[in-house]
């Protein structure tokens, strides 16, 4: 039996924004669902949720603020990286720097990525435990890595999930650097890598200079539940890996879900996380009982994300009403017992002969739509850009500063503008900018799922 601890607990709510209304014969319910988890010891903040509907998450002993977590970093260490010099320097110091900001008594280790992978500290296979004398040792050790070879990520990816393995904590995460394509070994490789490692720890990725693929890094990022970016100065790694390292020592529960029930004859169409970035959940649900499905979240902290949920129901006539669906957090239960149901929340249809309320568009529900044409479009841009069709890559990125316009996307107005433009915003009126540098191409296409929050 699991021992439940009710200290330094985290509480979730979620809350449900859709319109309910549909037309006789209508079939599609979307929702917006918010989760929001806050006071798990790290804010102090867990009453401001008491009373509102939200329920304290009593997990396991050890998940909770504390050590109970273990990081490994994977540097590229390949040729490439010596060119220019100051590459491996700066990636030396950012490590560094994101070894400094790990709390006493976290687990972690530091491996050197190249064709193979190689542990770097503390060796042996082993965890070091995070004090003043291991951080210390941990940057001599990185202070001797040179860079030579090639780049074969999946051997980052399988020895860090060997090492976080060692490992019996709640949290489980990994820190990626590359500033290369993944050349010396197959795509299926890696593919079969990040099979191996999803639901076994998360990882933030970032590529550094602008020689690498944006696609392999951002789908590290993806499959693992991490977030993904660009470095394109060197120089600004160590900012970069302090503020990421910090965010992961944040985390206080690992592995919630998504679980999603639905009743006879209905159906779930797509999830999808909408804030803080867009990402697609569909591929992702794992069976729960009958009629019910989880999809992966990964870590928490204190902190809100937004999850948008089409629901296929049946027909029905004026006046019916039904649940579309539950959606509820749960937390497994590490012996293997019931999982723990953290909060929840419902979503409706209620079939109307009244067209000013079935045809009404929740103002959250068209934000977030908006929000993944956005990120889909500056996609289908940069593609059509690449590959000289620039009359489609006009209309695409023109749509796209458009809907940034419209949202108050402003972080990825700014990165459109860099490459093309805008004559006329509201209309989506664009020229192709002649010269682009890359370094602004990969930001906007790394950054392209960034979404803004609704304004409620």
């Amino acid at each position: 039996m699991a021992n439940f601890s009710k200290s330094r607990v985290p509480q979730f709510s979620v809350d449900v924004y859709q319109n309910e209304y549909l037309p006789e014969g209508g079939r599609e319910v979307n929702a917006i669902v918010t989760v929001t988890s806050t006071g798990g010891g790290t804010s102090g903040a867990a009453a401001l949720l008491a009373g509102a509907g939200a329920s304290p998450a009593y997990i396991p002993a050890g998940q909770g603020p504390g050590p109970a977590a273990a990081v490994v970093i994977m540097v590229d260490c390949s040729g490439s990286m010596e060119y220019p010099p100051t590459k491996m320097r700066n990636a030396r110091e950012a490590t560094a720097a994101a070894v400094d900001t790990l709390r006493d008594g976290v687990a972690f280790a530091v491996v050197s990525g190249t064709h193979q992978a190689k542990e770097v500290y503390p060796g042996d296979g082993r965890l070091a435990t995070a004090s003043e004398a291991t951080r210390t040792q941990a940057r001599e050790a990185l202070y001797r890595l040179t860079a030579g070879g090639g780049t074969a990520i999946s051997t980052w990816l399988r020895l860090a999930d060997q090492l976080l393995a060692r490992a019996d904590v709640p949290i489980r995460h990994g820190v990626l650097l590359t500033d290369g394509r993944n050349e010396h070994e197959s795509p299926k490789h890696l593919r079969d890598a990040l099979e191996a490692c999803a639901g076994r720890f998360t990882c933030d990725a970032r590529g550094v200079g602008t020689d690498w693929d944006v696609k392999e890094v951002t789908g590290i990022a993806s499959a693992l539940l991490g977030t993904a970016d660009i470095v394109a100065d060197p120089s600004g790694l160590a900012a970069d890996f302090t503020q990421m390292m910090r965010k992961a020592m944040g985390k206080e529960v690992a592995d919630v879900a998504l679980r999603l029930w639905t009743p006879v004859g209905a159906e779930i169409r797509f999830v999808k996380q909408v804030a803080p970035a867009v990402e697609d959940l569909t591929g992702r649900r794992t069976e729960a009982g009958p009629r019910a499905g989880d999809y992966p979240t990964g870590s928490w902290g204190d902190e809100s994300r937004d999850y948008h949920v089409c629901v296929r129901v049946p027909e029905a006539g004026v006046g019916q009403e039904m649940l579309a669906a539950r959606v509820s957090l749960v937390l497994p239960d590490p012996s293997g017992g019931t999982p723990q149901t953290l909060s929840q929340g419902l979503v409706r249809a209620v079939w109307t002969d009244d067209m000013v309320a079935s045809t009404s568009i929740n103002p959250q529900v068209a934000h977030y739509t908006g929000q993944a044409e956005l990120a889909h479009v500056i996609q289908q841009g940069i593609e059509a850009r690449k590959s000289g069709d620039f009359d489609g890559a006009t209309a695409k990125l023109g749509r796209a500063v458009q809907l940034a316009a419209a949202s108050g996307n402003a972080d990825t107005a700014k990165l459109l503008s860099k490459v093309v433009d805008v004559v006329d915003a509201t209309t989506g009126t664009v020229r192709l900018k002649a010269k682009v540098a890359e370094a602004d191409e990969m930001t906007l296409e790394t950054r392209s799922t960034k979404t803004v929050r609704v304004k409620k």
